[in-house]
């Protein structure tokens, strides 16, 4: 009898046992979905900020002119503005890439987007040049923290499926900086002609009393209310970003925060430094070279070739068409292709096209032509360069900071010295020596990434990574006591 009653009891354990998982599993699944919900809507919310990021950063050029009038300055003059966001950039990438690794990203990321709201706001009430830089400072600050923790997060929330949705993200930053000298001058332009006509017969002097009076002061209304119109909208579309970047924050748990760095430590490369040194120059030539022939094309295409304003405008309008929408294409094209193999193909295009362009630069059919491919060739480089070392290598804040740095670094260096060597030597084509020689290095640099990141790891670091594995796998190895 004790031993009838020994076993009935073992089998209702056992059917309580069996009806447990159901519950369990239907939580899982339950929360998969939500988890699943959560990381689609955080990526939505990333490419919504870049794209209020390219917005933002590009229609400075052609508020230029509005800015300058506001501060009494002319347009050659206020060329420390760019200087300053630049070195706002830099240190952004610093400290963000610090911050990153130890406080929330959604967090960190919304108030970098309040910030770029607030220096928006801010910026067309500006009547000195020296508050006009501060300002363009805390914008590019704000612009390198969302830039480093916007690459490394969409990473952490995709792992080694993130290609198409970083491609994603830099298509929305492209994308914004398309948008932006359409918002400008075509949105808020004819508000402004149409003010400046039906306003023309009101008292000058009034308005000059009134512009004597706020000459003095750091912030005063501005003459132009397109200036201020448009500057508020963008700050708004970033502030309401801002606050759906902070959603994301209330739902994340501790749990999955230590996952995900335990699961980012496990994964390293043997040579990590030495890659990241690499890919470090890498982005120094490429961003270099990009910026260098968007910026000098124009000029370029007048000078040297003797192209009409329109006509060189045109060519400009096609380089960074070709960039974007190549960009838009890449999202596909990452699903179906490595990173790595995308990195191959645009070295090739862009070492093929600027070497027609050194060989035909008197060409205009040549330039038309070769300017579309090198635009289409540079537009996947950067996010698959990122997408590419994540697979071998984990990204931390500070990694991914230390390699925007060496972007910055080619968007500020390269563009001036080849704007001074092209001063000293106006009959020499150097600014596309300077994307031939980019083109070549950055070919010829590739192979050997890609060597360092597929030598095999020692002994002792495969036991590491392999305890390191087992300890967060606690659900396999309690399958295989089960069975």
């Amino acid at each position: 009898m004790e031993s009838r009653r020994s076993r009935a009891k073992a089998v209702g354990q056992r059917l309580l046992q069996a009806g447990t998982p159901g519950k369990n599993g239907l939580q899982a699944v339950s929360r998969g979905q939500v988890g699943r919900a959560l990381r689609w809507f955080s990526t939505a919310v990333l490419n919504a900020a870049f794209l209020g990021m390219g917005v933002s950063a590009a229609v400075l050029g052609p508020t230029l002119p509005d800015l300058a009038k506001n501060v009494n300055r002319n347009i050659s003059s206020l060329s420390e503005i760019f200087v300053g966001r630049a070195l706002g950039y830099l240190c952004g990438s610093v400290v963000g890439g610090a911050l990153f690794d130890c406080m929330n990203h959604f967090l960190l990321l919304g108030l970098s987007n309040l910030v770029t709201s607030a220096g928006l706001y801010v910026t067309p009430f500006c009547r000195t040049a020296g508050l006009l830089t501060a300002m363009m400072s805390v914008t590019g600050v704000s612009f390198g923290v969302l830039d480093t923790g916007g690459n490394v997060l969409i990473l952490n929330l995709w792992g080694d499926k993130g290609a198409p949705h970083m491609q994603a993200l830099h298509f929305s930053f492209a994308l914004g900086a398309f948008l932006a000298p359409l918002l400008a001058k075509l949105a808020w332009g004819t508000t402004a002609s149409t003010q400046n006509h039906t306003e023309s017969g009101f008292d000058r002097s009034a308005l000059n009393r009134s512009s004597e009076a706020t000459s003095d002061s750091l912030f005063a209304v501005p003459e132009d209310v397109t200036l201020l119109w448009t500057y508020a909208s963008i700050g708004t579309y970033v502030l309401v970003v801002s606050v759906f970047l902070f959603a994301p924050f209330f739902k994340q748990s501790s749990k999955q925060k230590k996952s995900m760095a335990s699961a980012q430590e496990a994964r390293k490369a043997k040579y990590h430094w030495a890659l990241l040194c690499l890919l470090f120059l890498f982005f120094f030539f490429y961003v270099g070279a990009e910026v260098t022939y968007g910026s000098f094309i124009f000029s370029f295409a007048t000078t040297h070739v003797g192209m009409e304003e329109s006509e060189a405008a045109g060519l400009n309008s096609v380089f960074w068409g070709t960039f974007a929408a190549c960009r838009g294409l890449a999202i596909f094209f990452a699903t179906l292709l490595q990173p790595g193999t995308m990195i191959v193909l645009s070295s090739v295009g862009s070492l093929v096209s600027s070497f027609f362009l050194v060989l035909f630069d008197k060409s205009p059919l040549c330039l038309w032509i070769a300017t579309s491919v090198y635009g289409a060739s540079l537009a996947a480089t950067f996010p698959s360069g990122i997408s590419w070392i994540e697979q071998y290598t984990s990204l931390s804040g500070k990694s991914a900071a230390f390699i925007l740095i060496g972007a910055a670094l080619g968007l500020m260096a390269t563009p001036a010295l080849s704007g001074i060597l092209q001063g000293h030597y106006p009959d020499l084509p150097i600014i596309l020596y300077t994307c031939l020689g980019s083109a070549v290095f950055t070919t010829a640099l590739f192979p050997v990434m890609y060597k360092l990141a597929t030598l095999p790891l020692g002994g002792k670091q495969k036991k590491s990574i392999k305890s390191e594995s087992q300890k967060f796998l606690p659900s396999s190895s309690g399958l295989q006591g089960r069975k």
